[in-house]
């Protein structure tokens, strides 16, 4: 185990930077450490920084290692060095936040001393807060979707673009999905590019029925992928080019080419074998910045399209939304470990009703909290006969994620 003295001093740029416990084993099954993922984001430099550079952004820190939940740092430390920079953001809920922005590759280094893994910038530049330059495609697949349908998903939305007078630049999320960035023209504001990136979401629904799903309520969408324009909404943040996620093999958000994206794996691109990858071939996202374009025909289609179906409410005078399905929830807990054990013990009691479900059935929702995800597992019913169905039952696991306290573990 690292001493916490052993901190080492790195060059970088000119500028000093501090790495404590170098030696950290953050992957276990790959013994890489966190001297490992500062080499590597410098190998990566040129590519990671122009998704991340000048981009006020939210520091999601693992100081515990992949094997526990990441908390989420809005606020830049007080003792950021001088070439890290800062903004402040005006989220929707009235509050603000002072957000550390990097520019350089000494601000990546210094992002991988306090634990972060993946960087998670937000849409818009530092000198200008209020209008987005990205719009962000994120193609999520549900439960039993395999990647030649994530892929072929992905050709529809190139193809839209087109269409639309804007260019595609492919990366895999760096888990099952695929994300596409899209540099724009920056005129328009946070609700405009969320309208337009919805407006594109139902539309590649339309072109690819049964394919591809622009319902934002999971246990609406079947075994499709899911094209998550919420993405664009404000306050949230996207995994960037080249970012490292916390899954055991240490896998990598790679941008691709499009005449590559049928052959390629996402398994394939880890902190181990891009920077070779990187230095034959360079930055497939290298030329993204040049090719800013207008959201004015996408936010012509949504005129077109009209206002989304929205979901009926229920009739108790909450105002909340009230699903079409037959849902019940099994669980909520601080891991994702424990959320899923809940669902075993579900499971372990209601054989007869498991075999009519499909993998998408099984809705695994990981929820921020006031600093950390929380997960909820549900179930959906629709392919249980009405009369095997049970009723919901007291939760498996029954966290309170306000307050950071679980209930009873039944």
């Amino acid at each position: 185990m690292a001493k916490k003295d052993d901190a080492v001093t790195l060059e970088v740029g000119g500028h000093e930077v501090r790495l404590s416990s170098p030696g950290k084993v953050v992957f276990p099954e790959s013994g890489i450490t966190k001297r490992d993922l500062a080499d590597y984001y410098l190998a990566v430099a040129d590519g990671a920084l122009r998704g991340v550079a000048n981009r006020p952004m939210v520091l999601k820190r693992f100081v515990k290692g992949i094997g526990q939940e990441a908390f989420f740092q809005k606020r830049v430390p007080d003792n950021r060095p001088e070439f890290v920079s800062s903004a402040t953001l005006h989220y929707a809920s009235g509050t603000s936040a002072e957000e550390a922005v990097i520019r350089d590759a000494a601000g990546l280094v210094w992002a991988v001393g306090l634990g972060c893994l993946d960087l998670n910038p937000h849409p818009v530049r530092a000198d200008d807060l209020d209008h987005p330059d990205e719009l962000r495609i994120d193609l999520d697949p549900m439960p039993g979707v395999e990647w030649s349908q994530i892929v072929d998903v992905a050709f529809v939305a190139r193809d839209l673009l087109g269409e639309v007078g804007l260019v595609g630049w492919p990366k895999t999320s760096g888990s099952r999905g695929i994300h596409i960035l899209v540099r724009t023209d920056g005129a328009h504001d946070y609700a405009q590019v969320r309208l337009a990136a919805q407006a594109f979401a139902r539309e590649v629904e339309n072109r690819a029925p049964g394919l591809a799903t622009a319902h934002w309520w999971k246990e609406e969408r079947g075994e499709s992928v899911f094209v998550d324009f919420n993405q664009n909404a404000k306050d949230r943040t996207v995994a960037s080019a080249y970012s490292v996620r916390p899954l055991p093999d240490a896998r990598v958000s790679m941008p691709v080419g499009w005449q590559e994206l049928r052959e390629i794996r996402p398994g394939a691109f880890t902190v181990q074998t891009v920077p070779a990858l990187y230095a034959e071939r360079g930055d497939a996202h290298a030329g993204i910045d040049e090719a800013a374009g207008s959201l004015d025909r996408l936010l012509e289609l949504a005129e077109r399209l009209g206002p989304a179906e929205r979901a009926p409410r229920g009739g108790d005078g909450s105002g909340r939304r009230q699903s079409t399905m037959p849902l019940v929830e099994i669980s909520r807990a601080a891991t994702k470990e424990e959320a899923l054990a809940g669902l075993d013990r579900w499971k372990g009691r209601h054989g007869e009703v498991v075999r009519h479900l499909s993998p998408a059935d099984v809705l695994v929702d990981g929820m921020r909290g006031s600093s950390s995800l929380w997960y909820r597992v549900r179930v959906n019913l629709q392919h249980v006969p009405d009369l095997e169905r049970p009723p919901q039952e007291p939760l498996e696991v029954d966290y309170d994620p306000w307050t950071r306290s679980a209930g009873s573990d039944s």
